[in-house]
């Protein structure tokens, strides 16, 4: 099991909906797909038409009173599984940080799932913030996904978490923590803007950026609001193809 967080301390750049179509894209691509919301606004919760329920989300695996396996739910989408998030993981930051382990907690539980893990991929959705349930993530996943909005405050959020990233290497928390790829949100071609970040970025990331971008969209934010899938609320969309191109490149990346 790859795990993989998608993360960036920016809010409103398409973190959680890169999160939800992403593993949604790949589970119809015949891959077994964990999403864990570790986010407490829940958004990826409630954007696959799950009510959150504090009770289901990783705060009592996290302090050590459960077991993450019993929090996983089946979605109604084929091979897409989902740890559930709630108002509950607020508080946890406040009882994690009081732990001297509290940087390792989540990879323990993830690492230890491996052992016997049925899914191909686990898919982390961090809060938009450089607290503590975001350092975990970072702390326990085996690459980081950036997506990025092609705004130029974007290029100054990427250069911070590229910096947290180097930080989690050095303090020997996660030292082989790799920068999986960087995923362009709100593309807009008929703009110079939008142009001028990517290459911006493609001239100090060029490895790691993605040829697929995902353009500015109304479908796409209003699948959440329904409860959907950009797959299911506009099956024929541009966002559609565009966040299933995303996925392809994906697995190609990961040679399957």
């Amino acid at each position: 099991m790859k795990i993989v967080a998608t993360a960036n301390q920016k809010g409103g750049v398409g973190k959680t909906t890169t999160a939800i179509n992403l593993s949604a894209g790949l589970a119809a691509r015949g891959q077994r797909v964990l999403l864990i919301d570790l986010d407490p606004q829940a958004n990826a919760t409630s954007g696959l038409g799950i009510e959150p329920d504090g009770n289901e989300s990783m705060y009592y695996p996290l302090i050590g009173q459960g077991n993450m396996e019993d929090k996983i739910i089946p979605t109604r989408i084929p091979n897409l599984s989902l740890i559930p998030s709630g108002m509950d993981l607020a508080g946890v930051e406040i009882e994690l940080a009081r732990m001297d382990d509290h940087l390792v907690r989540l990879r323990n539980l993830l690492i230890a799932s491996k052992q016997h893990s049925s899914f191909d991929y686990c898919i982390v959705d961090t809060p938009p913030s450089l607290g503590v349930l975001m350092t975990s993530a970072l702390a326990a996943a085996d690459e980081i996904l950036i997506p990025l909005q092609c705004e130029w405050f974007g290029l100054e959020g990427l250069a911070k978490i590229v910096q947290v990233i180097e930080q989690i290497r050095d303090a020997g928390a996660n030292p082989n923590l790799t920068l999986e790829g960087i995923v362009m949100t709100m593309y807009d071609g008929r703009t110079n803007l939008s142009r001028q970040v990517v290459e911006e970025v493609s001239t100090y990331f060029a490895a790691q950026l993605y040829k697929s971008v995902i353009p500015r969209s109304i479908r796409i934010g209003e699948a959440p609001s329904h409860g959907m899938t950009i797959f299911e609320h506009d099956p024929n969309g541009i966002g559609a193809k565009a966040y299933g191109d995303v996925a392809d490149e994906f697995l190609a990346r990961h040679s399957v």
